[in-house]
């Protein structure tokens, strides 16, 4: 029950994460087609503030709500799971507003910081965004906790088409006067779809769950800080770790810009560091959305069975856990890496000029996503067994070596930004393999086949060569974005085929997620 529930969150919010990509495509590739490499330089330069800011605000407490919510609803504590999220929401409501209104008001120091004066505009566009976000986080954690993950997918699809919306409106109306106020109505739309996101899941909560609570009572002082106390314990070591993420991209955002100038290139070091964030670092959170469902949903998961101490359950869903990791993290790298020049031209027809740089760093940062999806993954096993500073200890050591290898790889001129890329590949394969090992030490990573982890990666080779090979094929009757498409289209056809052919997935795991039994009736009728 608990394994097809983690499966099926896993799924809900990878359909959803996928979803929202797509829609934010509708933004982010228009976006980058009508404004320069500078342009997208203003846009992007809010972020690694805006995304660590909002780690502090929410990537710890919400992730704590879930786990200690899955752990009372197991010992069917229903109130006490309600007067968790009561006070929590109190609790994320304040530190959402201190960091928005941190972020507001340091905007010029930061934008001068960082040696890109006219992004002001744009980071205080985006400061609001966070006391929305914080406050939405507590009902998502809410709702994971539930193993309800459908209300956490809908109002992420709401948070994006308001981003969108507003965002692209703002920035095409605002673009004649001057890239810079076009740029900060663009990160705007952060902010307005985060109000948009958080009426959805306020609404939904108010229909769904709200009446089952009529008779919560006052809760005391001292409870409160029991609560909260209970939460911290859970939360700081997460977002110290989540922290880290955003830190390497603050460190980007210091380094990569200087070390290119020491090398002589100043002129190109604006519009290179905006492929290297906006052009391909965009590409790679398409799938990672989908991983990122996989670690929100398993915390819970894994928090239910070892707090009942059910150990078959909490090893089965590791196992699954981790395979359903390496079934979408192998072919996703192998596809970025081999498509990279035609993805790239597909999405961005009007800058052709960026793709053969911006190309070459995806193929890098592409070979490294298998190790973000095992990183992620892991880490969610590791905090719902409540080992919470394991991954960010592990992430840190990876951390600490990025800071050299930035400095020396992004200075070398034959590799110039594409150091940068080489860097975080190694950051993420050394705290994948440190949480792996992590986790071995535990006793419940139990993997008895080698299938699973040989079974998607001759899949995912084998689908890489037939993509390529597709490509150059239909190249020669259609247009290149077309031929993209379908060589795409075919290679995830190839990719699935040659799963079940290796006996990576079976049809009662494929059951599991939304749709799933569908599907198995059409692959049943074809092999009868």
């Amino acid at each position: 029950m608990k394994k097809k529930s983690f499966i099926k969150g896993a799924a809900i919010l990878g359909i959803s994460g996928v979803l929202v990509k797509g829609i934010g495509a509708f933004f982010r590739i228009p976006l980058a087609n009508f404004l320069s490499d500078e342009g997208m330089s203003f846009y992007q330069t809010p972020y690694p503030i805006y995304n660590w800011l909002l780690v502090v605000s929410t990537a710890g407490v919400p992730a704590a709500i879930a786990k200690t919510i899955s752990e009372r609803l197991a010992e069917n504590d229903e109130i006490g799971a309600h007067k968790v999220f009561r006070v929590s929401l109190s609790l994320m409501a304040v530190i959402g507003l201190v960091s928005s209104v941190a972020m507001f008001f340091l905007a010029q120091s930061i934008a001068t910081a960082v040696k890109n004066p006219l992004a002001v505009y744009s980071i205080r566009a985006i400061a609001p965004a966070i006391v929305f976000i914080s406050v939405m986080s507590v009902f998502r954690g809410y709702f994971n906790g539930h193993q309800d993950l459908a209300p956490y997918g809908i109002s992420q699809i709401f948070e994006q088409l308001g981003r969108v919306i507003v965002g692209l409106g703002l920035a095409i109306a605002l673009l004649g006067r001057g890239e810079e106020f076009s740029a900060a109505g663009a990160t705007f739309g952060a902010t307005a779809g985060a109000v948009v996101g958080f009426l959805v899941i306020f609404l939904i909560y108010e229909f769904k769950y709200k009446r089952r609570h009529l008779d919560i009572g006052i809760i005391s002082l001292k409870e409160r800080k029991q609560i909260i106390r209970r939460l911290m314990i859970i939360a700081v070591p997460i977002t110290l770790g989540a922290s880290i993420i955003p830190i390497m991209s603050i460190i980007d955002l210091a380094l990569v810009m200087r070390r290119l100038t020491a090398i002589g290139m100043v002129e190109q070091a604006n519009d290179l560091y905006g492929q290297l964030t906006a052009y391909a670092g965009a590409l790679i959170n398409i799938p990672q959305v989908v991983t990122a469902g996989i670690q929100i949903s398993i915390i819970p998961a894994v928090s239910s069975a070892f707090a009942i101490k059910d150990y078959d359950e909490l090893r089965t869903t590791v196992r699954n856990g981790i395979r359903t990791a390496l079934i979408l993290g192998l072919p996703s790298s192998v596809g970025l890496s081999v498509m990279a020049r035609e993805i790239m031209y597909l999405l961005y027809p009007m800058q052709p000029q960026v793709v053969p740089s911006a190309s070459g760093i995806l193929q890098i940062l592409g070979i490294g996503f298998v190790f973000l999806s095992l990183f992620q993954v892991t880490s969610g096993v590791l905090q719902g067994m409540g080992k919470q500073t394991t991954p960010a200890k592990n992430l840190l050591m990876g951390g600490v070596l990025k800071i050299f290898l930035v400095y020396y790889l992004v200075a070398i001129p034959a590799l110039n930004i594409r150091g940068a890329a080489l860097s975080t590949v190694i950051t993420y394969f050394i705290a994948a393999m440190l949480n792996l090992r992590s986790l071995k030490r535990t006793g419940f990573l139990v993997m008895e086949k080698a299938g699973y982890v040989l079974a998607p990666l001759w899949a995912s080779l084998i689908m890489g060569v037939f993509a390529k090979l597709a490509y150059l094929l239909l190249r020669g009757v259609t247009s290149g974005g077309i031929a993209t498409l379908l060589a795409i289209l075919g290679a995830v056809v190839v990719y699935l085929t040659l799963l079940f052919y290796f006996k990576g997935i079976s049809m009662d795991e494929l059951e599991m997620i939304p749709g799933g039994k569908k599907i198995t009736r059409v692959f049943k009728r074809r092999n009868q």
